[in-house]
C-alpha cells in the first residue's frame, strides 16, 4: 500500500517531492501519494482588484462561501466540489465556460513544485501582469504529471444582481445554437441536455435579465435545471467536445457538452517531451 503524505506548507511539499522516487498527486499510482488536503488556505484576497491567492487544496465551495460577503465569485462551475488545484490540473469547467472560459482562463499566476523539489512561480497578482512564462496554461490538464500545483492567483467576478434560466426545446441543437448566435442574447451559461433541450442562463441587473428572458426563444424554467446539468456532468466519465465546436461561437472553445460516454485523453508526444524535461527521472506517476 502506498503511503499518503499531507504537507501543510509549500516547503514541506517541496521536501516530499525532492525525497521521493515514485510519487503521484491526489491519486493512486506512486509509492507515495501526495495529498493537498492541508494546503487549503486563502493566502490573500484583494476585493478592489477582484483577485485572490489560494492554496491548491482549497475546495471550490469554500472559496465561493468566503467570497460571498464581498459579492464576488470565481466564475467556474464544474461538477462536484473539486479542489482548486484539481480544477487546473484537470482543466475543469462547466456551463459558465460559455462566458468565462475554463479554469485556465481564470488563473493569473501559479506556484508549482517540480519533481526534484524546485519551486517555481509565474504570472502575478493582478490581471494585467504578464511576467514570466505562463505555467498556469502549461499545467492545465496535466493531471499531476508535470509537478504539483501548490498555489493559484485567480481573477474573480462580481456576483450578478439577478439570474433566470430558460429552456429551449429543440430537435436540432446545432441549428438552435446557430440561430441564437445571430441574436442579441448574451447567456452566461449554456448546456445541451439530451435528447432535445438547450438550457440558457441569463445574469445581470434585474431589468436586463427580464429583457433577455422575454427575447429568448424558449420558456423560463426552474433554476434546478442546472442541478440536472451538473448531475449529468458528474456521471460522465470524461468530457468531450460536442458538435457545437464547428459553429461560430461567441467564445472560442465554449461549445463543450458533457456526455455519458468516455472521451479519449491521449498524452501527446509533445506533452511527453515537456514531461521529460520537468521530470527526467520519472518520479511522477
Amino acid at each position: 500500500m502506498p503511503s499518503v503524505s499531507e504537507p501543510a506548507s509549500l516547503a514541506e511539499a517541496a521536501e516530499i517531492l525532492a525525497a521521493s522516487s515514485s510519487l503521484s498527486i491526489e491519486r493512486a499510482g506512486g509509492e507515495v501519494v501526495l495529498s493537498t488536503a492541508r494546503l487549503n488556505q486563502i493566502i490573500e484576497h484583494e476585493p478592489g482588484d477582484l483577485t485572490t491567492i489560494v492554496e491548491a487544496g482549497l475546495r471550490l465551495s469554500e472559496l465561493q462561501e468566503r467570497l460571498a460577503p464581498f459579492r464576488q465569485r470565481l466564475a467556474l462551475d464544474p461538477p462536484g466540489d473539486p479542489t482548486l488545484g484539481a480544477c487546473l490540473a484537470g482543466d475543469l469547467s462547466g456551463p459558465r465556460r460559455h462566458r468565462y472560459g475554463a479554469m485556465r482562463d481564470l488563473v493569473i499566476g501559479v506556484t508549482i513544485v517540480l519533481a526534484d523539489g524546485t519551486i517555481a512561480n509565474s504570472g502575478g497578482r493582478v490581471v494585467k501582469n504578464v511576467a514570466g512564462y505562463d505555467l498556469g496554461k502549461l499545467f492545465s490538464g496535466s493531471r499531476g504529471r508535470l509537478g504539483l500545483i501548490a498555489r493559484l492567483a485567480l481573477r474573480l467576478h462580481t456576483r450578478p444582481e439577478d439570474a433566470a434560466s430558460v429552456v429551449v426545446d429543440t430537435d436540432d441543437a446545432r441549428a438552435s445554437w446557430l440561430e441564437l448566435q445571430h441574436t442579441q442574447l448574451t447567456p452566461t451559461a449554456v448546456d445541451y441536455l439530451p435528447p432535445g433541450r438547450l438550457a440558457l442562463l441569463f445574469e445581470g441587473s434585474t431589468p436586463g435579465v427580464e429583457a433577455q428572458v422575454e427575447a429568448a426563444p424558449g420558456t423560463r424554467c426552474d433554476p434546478a435545471i442546472w442541478d440536472e446539468s451538473a448531475e449529468r456532468q458528474q456521471h460522465a466519465e470524461h468530457h468531450e467536445t460536442f458538435v457545437w465546436q464547428d459553429c461560430l461561437l461567441a467564445r472560442p472553445g465554449a461549445g463543450v457538452a458533457y456526455l455519458a460516454r468516455p472521451a479519449l485523453h491521449q498524452w501527446s508526444p509533445l506533452a511527453e517531451r515537456v514531461r521529460a524535461e520537468f521530470d527526467p527521472e520519472g518520479v511522477l506517476r
